[in-house]
C-alpha cells in the first residue's frame, strides 16, 4: 500500500468502517501517519461505533450488548479495497477496514465480518457466490425542512418531471452532467458499475453492478452510495436511497442477482450442461423462501422500508418464485447454463449492502445444506397471492430474533446488537408526532 500511496502523491487516507446502517465511519489520517499506523498497529476505534442508531444516538447502557467499557477495536485496512476519492482537490485515498480485538479475534458484530462469516461457510464446501446488485435511487431538489415533501429536481429543460418516465432516455439526459460525474467518479475509484436506466418514479434512476465477488460487490455498493450523494451535492441536488421517499411513487430497491459457482473450476452450480436447473439451485431458492421472512431486518432495516413493500407497487409482498416474472420475491431470469441465477427482489435500497448480501446468501446456504425443496414456480401475478413478508419493523425484529438457524449462521453477538439498535430506532420513531397526524387529527378528533 505504501508504494501505491506514494506513487499517486496521496496526502490523506480515509479509513472506513461500515456501521450497522452502512454509514462509513472511521478516521482520516495524513499519509505518513497512516503508513506508521500499519507498522505500530495503532489504528483503532471504540467498539461502540457499532452501537449507534441511524438517528445518531447511542444505545442506553441497559440495552447495549457490547462491552460497557467500550474497549478499542483494531482496524486492518484491506489492500484490495484501496481506492482514490475522486471528488477532492487534494489527492486522497479511501480504504475499507476489517476489525479485530486486541487478542486478534474478529469483531463479529462488524457488518463486513458478518458477510465474511457467511462466505466462509460457502468456502468450506467448495462453493463461491457470485453477486450483482441493482441499485435504485431518487434525485430530488434540495430540501432542508424534513416536514416538507420531497420534489423532483429541475433538469436541463428547466422543468421538473411531471409524470413517470420509466426507461426514458431523454429523462436521463436531463441530468447528463451529473451522470458523467458519477461514471467518472466510479471509474476513478474502481467501482464496477454497468447499465444506467430511468426507473418508474420521477427522477428515479437505477444503476446495475457487474457480476462478481460478493465481498467486493458489498464494498462497491457502500462506496457507490457515498459517491452518488457527493456527486449530486456538487450539482446542488440530493440523491436519496430511502426505500420509500415519496408518498405515491414507487419505492427504491437493491435487487440482488446471486448464483453459486464451484470454487475450483468456476462452473455455475445452478444449472446442468443441458440448461436444466440443478437440485442445488432449487434448494437455494427454497432456503430463500423459508428463511428470508425471518431475515427482513437486514433487507428492510428501517421503519420507512415497509412502506415500499405494498401490493401492486413494483415490490414483492411474498416469497413466491417464478421465471421472468417481476411480481414475485424471487425471479429467475431467462439465461443459459453459465448465467443461471436467482434475483432476490425483496431488499430495499436503504439496506447496508454487507448485511443484505450476507442475509440473502445465508438463506440460500441454509436451503442448500438442508436440501430443502421449493414450492412450484407460480404463473401470473404474485400480487394476487397472499402477503407473507412482515408488514412492519417490530414484527420483522421479533421474527428475526426467534430464528435459531439465522442466529447461528450470522452470529449471536451480531443478532443481539442489531435487535437492540433497531428497537431503539423504532422507539425513537414512535415518539415523533407526524405531519399526517397534525393534518388529520388536530381539529377533527
Amino acid at each position: 500500500m505504501d508504494a501505491w500511496l506514494k506513487e499517486r502523491g496521496v496526502t490523506e487516507v480515509e479509513c472506513l468502517v461500515a456501521d450497522l446502517t452502512g454509514i462509513p465511519r472511521g478516521k482520516i489520517l495524513p499519509t505518513e501517519r497512516f503508513i506508521k499506523s500499519q507498522q505500530d498497529h495503532s489504528l483503532r476505534l471504540p467498539e461502540n461505533v457499532f452501537s449507534q442508531t441511524v438517528n445518531g444516538a447511542w444505545l442506553p447502557d441497559d440495552d447495549d450488548p457490547t462491552d460497557p467499557t467500550s474497549p478499542d477495536i483494531y482496524l486492518t485496512p484491506d489492500p484490495t479495497s484501496l481506492r482514490m476519492v475522486p471528488w477532492y482537490a487534494e489527492p486522497t485515498a479511501q480504504v475499507i477496514n476489517d476489525c479485530a480485538y486486541a487478542d486478534g479475534r474478529p469483531v463479529g458484530m462488524a457488518p463486513r465480518q458478518v458477510l465474511r462469516r457467511v462466505l466462509a461457510l460457502y468456502a468450506e464446501r467448495g462453493w463461491r457466490p457470485v453477486v450483482a446488485p441493482e441499485m435504485e435511487f431518487y434525485l430530488v431538489a434540495v430540501n432542508t425542512d424534513p416536514d416538507y415533501p420531497l420534489e423532483p429536481p429541475i433538469g436541463a429543460s428547466g422543468r421538473p418531471e411531471t409524470g413517470r418516465q420509466a426507461y426514458g432516455i431523454d429523462a436521463v439526459n436531463e441530468f447528463d452532467p451529473l451522470f458523467e460525474d458519477i461514471y467518472d467518479y466510479c471509474e476513478a475509484s474502481e467501482i464496477g458499475i454497468d447499465t444506467l436506466i430511468h426507473e418508474g418514479g420521477p427522477a428515479q434512476m437505477e444503476i446495475n453492478f457487474a457480476h462478481g465477488d460478493a465481498l467486493r460487490a458489498a464494498d462497491d455498493a457502500m462506496l457507490f452510495k457515498r459517491t452518488v450523494r457527493q456527486a449530486a451535492l456538487r450539482h446542488k441536488l440530493y440523491a436519496t436511497f430511502m426505500a420509500k421517499p415519496m408518498d405515491d411513487e414507487p419505492g427504491s430497491s437493491m435487487h440482488l442477482h446471486q448464483s453459486v459457482v464451484d470454487a475450483a473450476t468456476g462452473r455455475n452450480l445452478f444449472a446442468k450442461k443441458n440448461g436444466d436447473d440443478t437440485a442445488l439451485f432449487l434448494s437455494h431458492i427454497a432456503g430463500l423462501q423459508k428463511f428470508l421472512p425471518s431475515a427482513m431486518p437486514l433487507l428492510a432495516p428501517n421503519v420507512n422500508s415497509y412502506r415500499r413493500l405494498r401490493r401492486f407497487s413494483d415490490a414483492p409482498i411474498n416469497v413466491h418464485w417464478a421465471r421472468d416474472n417481476r411480481t414475485v420475491g424471487f425471479r429467475v431470469p431467462i439465461s443459459g447454463p453459465e448465467g443461471r441465477r436467482v434475483e432476490n427482489r425483496v431488499a430495499g435500497a436503504d439496506t447496508n449492502p454487507y448485511l443484505a448480501i450476507a442475509a440473502s446468501l445465508a438463506c440460500g446456504y441454509l436451503g442448500m445444506v438442508g436440501e430443502l425443496e421449493p414450492s412450484k414456480p407460480i404463473e401470473g401475478s404474485g400480487y394476487e397471492r397472499a402477503a407473507s413478508l412482515p408488514r412492519d419493523l417490530p414484527a420483522a425484529l421479533d421474527k428475526f430474533g426467534a430464528s435459531k438457524p439465522l442466529r447461528e449462521t450470522l452470529g449471536e453477538d451480531f443478532v443481539a446488537l442489531l435487535l437492540a439498535v433497531k428497537r431503539a430506532e423504532h422507539d425513537a420513531y414512535r415518539r415523533v408526532v407526524s405531519s399526517w397526524e397534525r393534518e388529520h387529527l388536530l381539529l377533527n378528533v
